[in-house]
């Protein structure tokens, strides 16, 4: 067994790579589009990545720093676009790029097209033409200006032959994330996580050791324990098999602390964080542990799945997380580690951590004391005393080597004297000796840290500790320096857990002592406030998700040291209203004030803490914070959102540090004080759904970031703003009462990039120097009920890429909007007053434009652009619900369109004949208008993916050649007229959802296509279900697998079980005894089966009573469902085939009419099931349902 870890090189693990990816991209082309959404996509999976968001792209030279950064990627990806080569940055970066690649173990460059074809690089061709010109033309009498352009074309040649991505060639998104796959698969772990490596004795064993273990090559799912005592290691081996593998997975996920956050209840939050890493979206997945299990088996059966359980004590961890192997998709592994070896099932594999031996624990206690593998000479004898006292307990070595690192030999003669005299004690004992070796101050900060802030954001912690220290940032790294903490990747402060422990331990003895000075659990809480126990050394109160606290207004008058006062209680409002309307003291001493769901109406007027910086009081019931003005001139933050009875905020005067400012949702303040001009170093000030806020006069500006005006209901004036604006200032407004925008406020606002107006029902203009702000990349006024028009010179925001002015009362876009020429995204659907839309001629402009919703605008004949064929980029268009009879006849030219949507288009009652030249559409919505006939070309588009054709009454037939859509997989025809359907049907190759439903005059269903699963139709009606069945018993085939029945399932929409079926029980069974002679040969076809809920597994009985003992053919059941159409409630039908059931070996010399009885049994998901004996004849039916 390999030993255990701890902190010397493995250069196997440790790469030299210090960036995963490089981003080379023209700023103007693709900064706000491509290229964010690219950096985004890769960070959120972990790939860390270069991305120069200050480069200013001028000169010929790029600094030192790109240059190193670019040797120190080891993927370049390099977004080729329109002005890519304009750029002298631009190609000195690619060439950098290329020489890199050229090394020995060089970087891999993977190109991008973005909205230019691959041979434009490569012979620098169009726009790369026209950039070389005038390159050519500005070095023509420098030799040496000559070469370097030279250079350029030869590595844009190069990098051009390079496979790469063609992003002209699909969906964008898609392309993206398939990049991002490409990148995660292929290359490894971000080099700046596996750096750590480098320090960790012994990897690579237990490296090695553990992935015997997982066999990841087996496609199989495993359950593999990392068991060891504290401070042993576990952590960080786990972290570190983690780090080597999780790119070898769809999705990974490491869950630290378990045990801890387990302890607050938060087995919920664990789950959620569990689904929101591997699923990759923030969400609030589930409420429970119990709907978490569920979730959990449900979405992510399918998929591969790395899970590190990191410090598991109890059996709900395991049950609640990683209940079992099937929760996974195949090829998952789960990692657990833990102290308690019988919370791992016996069947799943143990890696069993030992302490370290002793060159290795020497190894590592020299890397702490010395900072060097070898201890000079005088320190020996001292050194190899500890390491015989640590007993190889690698937390030990660490933190006593940090304690004695720079100490002189007096020094290290008493310290270890000390690990002497505790050599018998317990771990936490052996630890207190680096607590004791602590500066006093340090001390009250370590323990702080060991009670209440581990975990908790660094700058946020300081903040509160440099309060009452002002040399707190340099006791934190006396603290870091001495391995006592440490930072996390997330910027929290963190230990380990045994040092935690020891923390607490020492608070505990002083407890003993009748002097407690910190207080974490209800019990001792209690034991202060009642028993008014140590009431004058308590310094903290920290107290997480309890009940209604039993406070003592008598007890807190004897706190005059209390430093921390954080209370988070959840009491119900009945519990809140019943207490006294006020409180006579709080400490004056106060740092920290948090109390959830505060209980008084008031705070109390001798309450002056000069030195408090955090005051929060969410859900309180406070009416108002204070009358006169204070001086508090160390506050920060304050936070009162939610609560619902607070009227007006305090002046803020006296407040010239505060930096947060939360009313969120306090739904009765109805004033902001005009004093908040003073806080000057206001960063964020949140007035979200303060509905009955109606004066808000001034806002200073100049340290702000971000304003939360949403869903302020009352507020029809904007405030006056004071101060110049930061670039980055956020500010949304939504949903509020503001009738006008000041006309200064884009001049304020120069580098605002989205302007959110969404829900203004008073606004009824935009001024005209919003056309000022020229980055504006997003425009928002949906909603805006009132606004009649947009400003003329809309056209010169030369960068907006998305306009949405839906639910407006606008009815003629300004003729500028067509010089958007970077604009991807145009709504003006669903306008709210009937009045007919004209939209301007196109003029070749609109040159990005791919989305355009004119859905429900009354429009009319002439209300569209005859030129809307120009929109060459189009990939979208919504139409539907408008009054036109004819489209233009341009509209065919759309040769990037891929969804066109004209539903409900009344008058509309053909289509253009060359329909069939939109050879990119994937989606066509035609449901609810009055065509007659289809054009044939439709038949065309080789690409079609959805077709919808519902409630189209007067089309009484589909093209005959319909079969010729080889890409349609979805045909919705709910609600015609339709008697019989196109043989040719069954020629859809591709085709999965059939949609006939409320199709009332068809009776026979077309022969099915082999990859249809889902189809909706009227299942009361026989006939109909008759021909479904008749059809799946046409497509059997291959039924017999090694131990299941293999079975082609079809869902479609319900929950009741047609009356079709003879028999049909509720439960998860059903019994049938089979009538004499029900088997016919050659017109027998097997049992039809329904059933609703879900399926897991099933088995089908069929008994023979002839003779004794009673003979049995059992028989499992695997389904083969596919469906990707979500339906709910969704029943499933299958036929169970006779030669599935009965074979010769089986039969033992009898014959099926010896067999009377069938049963079908399946796992509890399932809620009801019919059956019918399905035969090829119809009188056959009606005979045995006769004896039925």
């Amino acid at each position: 067994m390999a030993s255990s870890s701890s902190f010397v090189s493995d250069s196997q693990y440790c790469p030299r790579w210090k960036y995963d990816v490089f981003l080379s991209f023209r700023g103007e082309d693709t900064r706000k589009t491509f290229t964010s959404h690219l950096y985004e996509g890769l960070k959120n999976r972990g790939i860390f990545t270069f991305q120069d968001d200050k480069r200013l792209e001028q000169g010929d030279s790029i600094s030192g720093e790109l240059l190193k950064a670019i040797e120190e990627s080891q993927v370049s990806l390099i977004v080729f676009s329109r002005n890519y080569a304009t750029s002298r940055w631009c190609l000195n970066e690619l060439v950098k790029i290329m020489e890199c690649k050229e090394e020995e173990n060089g970087q891999t460059v993977i190109p991008i097209f973005y909205d230019v074809d691959p041979s434009q690089v490569r012979y620098q061709s169009d726009s790369f033409a026209e950039a070389f010109a005038k390159h050519e033309s500005r070095y023509k009498d420098d030799v040496e200006g000559m070469q370097k352009v030279q250079g350029w074309r030869t590595a844009l040649t190069a990098a051009a032959n390079l496979k790469g991505y063609d992003i002209r060639d699909g969906i964008e998104s898609e392309k993206i994330q398939q990049i991002i796959d490409h990148i995660s698969s292929k290359f490894c772990k971000s080099a700046r996580f596996l750096s750590y490596l480098q320090d960790v004795v012994g990897i690579h064993a237990h490296l090695e050791e553990l992935k015997s273990l997982l066999q990841i090559e087996i496609n199989d799912v495993r359950i593999v324990g990392i068991w060891g005592i504290g401070g042993i290691g576990k952590t960080t081996i786990a972290k570190a098999i983690f780090d080597t593998l999780s790119h070898q997975f769809k999705a990974a996920c490491f869950l630290a602390n378990v045990k801890e956050n387990a302890k607050k209840n938060l087995l919920h939050f664990l789950q959620n964080t569990l689904l929101s890493e591997l699923l990759r979206k923030n969400d609030d997945y589930v409420n429970n542990e119990y709907d978490g299990k569920c979730m959990i088996q449900s979405r992510l059966s399918s998929m591969k799945v790395l899970i590190v359980l990191d410090d598991i004590d109890h059996g709900d961890h395991l049950e609640y997380l990683a209940g079992d192997v099937g929760w996974f998709g195949n090829g998952s592994r789960v990692v657990v580690t833990t102290r308690n070896k019988q919370l791992i099932e016996n069947n799943d594999a143990i890696y069993e951590l030992h302490t370290l031996p002793d060159d290795e624990a020497m190894q590592l206690f020299n890397q702490h004391a010395f900072k060097k593998e070898v201890p000079d000479e005088c320190f020996k004898k001292f050194s190899l005393e500890v390491v015989y006292y640590a007993k190889g307990l690698p937390l030990a070595l660490k933190v006593w080597g940090s304690m004695l690192h720079k100490k002189g030999v007096d020094k290290w003669k008493k310290i270890v004297d000390k690990i002497k005299n505790k050599s018998n004690s317990k771990i936490i004992e052996k630890l207190k000796i680096s607590y004791d070796g602590l500066e006093p101050e340090e001390q009250i900060i370590f323990l702080d840290i060991a009670c209440f802030f581990r975990g908790d954001n660094r700058e946020e912690v300081m903040q509160i500790v440099e309060s009452y220290d002002s040399g707190a940032e340099y006791i934190l790294d006396a603290l870091i320096d001495k391995s006592l903490v440490f930072i996390s990747e997330y910027g929290g402060i963190e230990m380990h857990d045994l040092i935690e422990d020891m923390g607490k331990y020492i608070v505990k003895m002083q407890k003993d002592s009748g002097k407690p000075s910190r207080v974490w659990n209800v019990e001792d809480f209690e034991d202060v406030m009642m028993d008014n126990m140590g009431t004058m050394t308590v310094e903290a109160i920290w107290l997480k998700f309890c009940e209604k606290p039993c406070f003592s207004k008598e007890s807190i008058k004897n706190m005059q040291r209390l430093r921390i006062l954080s209370i988070w209680y959840y009491g119900s409002t009945s519990q809140r209203d019943s207490e006294d309307c006020s409180i006579e003291y709080l400490p004056n001493n106060l740092c920290c004030f948090v109390w959830h769901s505060y209980p008084w109406k008031l705070l109390p007027e001798n309450f002056n803490p000069r030195r408090l910086v955090h005051l929060e009081l969410q859900w309180s019931s406070l009416h108002y914070l204070w009358n006169e003005t204070k001086q508090f001139l160390s506050l920060r933050r304050i936070d009162l959102s939610y609560s619902n009875s607070l009227k007006r905020t305090p002046d803020f005067k006296g407040m010239p540090n505060l930096e947060y400012l939360n009313l969120m949702d306090c739904r009765s303040l109805e004033e902001v004080h005009h004093s908040l001009e003073y806080c000057k170093k206001l960063i964020q000030l949140n007035l979200y759904h303060c509905k009955s806020l109606e004066r808000f006069p001034y806002v200073n500006v100049e340290s702000l970031e971000s304003l939360d005006l949403d869903v302020c209901y009352s507020l029809e004036k904007f405030p006056e703003i004071l101060g110049i604006i930061k670039p980055e200032l956020k500010i949304t407004m939504s949903r509020t009462g503001i009738r006008e925008l000041p006309l200064s406020f884009f001049d304020l606002q120069p580098h605002l990039t989205e302007l959110h107006l969404n829900g203004m029902e008073n606004l009824v203009s935009l001024p005209s120097s919003i056309c000022k702000s020229k980055g504006l990349v997003r425009i928002d006024v949906s909603f805006c009920v009132k606004l009649e028009s947009l400003p003329e010179e809309i056209g010169d925001l030369e960068n907006l890429e998305k306009l949405d002015a839906s639910y407006t009362l606008i009815s003629r876009p300004p003729s500028s909007i067509v010089r958007l020429n970077n604009l991807k995204f145009l709504t003006f659907a669903n306008r709210v007053r009937r009045v007919y839309f004209f939209f301007p001629q196109v003029d070749e402009g609109l040159r990005s434009l791919e989305y355009l919703d004119l859905t429900c605008c009354y429009i009319i004949d002439g209300g569209l652009p005859e030129d809307i064929g120009s929109l060459s980029s189009l990939k979208e268009l919504k139409l539907s619900g408008n009054n036109f009879e004819h489209l233009p006849r341009s509209i065919a030219q759309l040769g990037a369109l891929e969804y066109l949507k004209l539903s409900y288009c009344k008058r509309l009652t053909q289509l253009p004949e060359d329909i069939g030249s939109l050879s990119s559409l994937k989606e066509l919505k035609l449901g609810g208008n009055n065509f007659e006939h289809l054009p044939r070309s439709i038949a065309q588009l080789g690409a079609l993916e959805y077709l919808e054709l519902s409630d189209c009454k007067r089309l009484t037939q589909l093209p005959e050649d319909i079969g010729s859509l080889s890409s349609l997989k979805e045909l919705k025809l709910g609600g015609n007229n339709f008697e019989l359907l196109p043989q040719s049907i069954a020629q859809l190759g591709a085709l999965q959802t059939l949609d006939l439903s409320r199709c009332m005059r068809l009776t026979q269903l077309p022969e099915f296509p082999q990859q249809l699963h889902t189809i909706a139709a009227d299942w009361s009606n026989d006939s109909i279900c008759n021909s479904l069945f008749q059809n799946i018993s046409s497509l059997q085939h291959d039924i017999c697998t090694s131990d299941s029945l293999s079975l082609r399932v079809f869902t479609t929409e319900g929950d009741n079980i047609p009356r079709w079926f003879h028999h049909r029980e509720d439960g998860t069974s059903i019994f049938v005894k089979l009538p004499k002679n029900w088997y016919v040969s050659e017109n027998f076809l097997g049992f039809a089966v329904c059933f609703s809920g879900q399926f897991i597994d099933g088995i089908a009985h069929l008994f023979c009573y002839h003779g004794r003992p009673v003979t049995c053919i059992a028989q499992k059941l695997a389904l083969s469902i596919h469906s990707e159409y979500h339906v709910f409630p969704a029943i499933h039908c299958f036929l169970v085939p006779l030669t599935g059931l009965l074979d010769k070996l089986k039969a033992n010399g009898k014959t099926p009419n010896d067999y009377g009885c069938i049963k079908l049994t399946f796992s509890e998901e399932v809620k009801k099931c019919g059956l019918r004996l399905l035969y090829k004849h119809h009188d056959s039916v009606t005979r045995i349902c006769r004896i039925l």
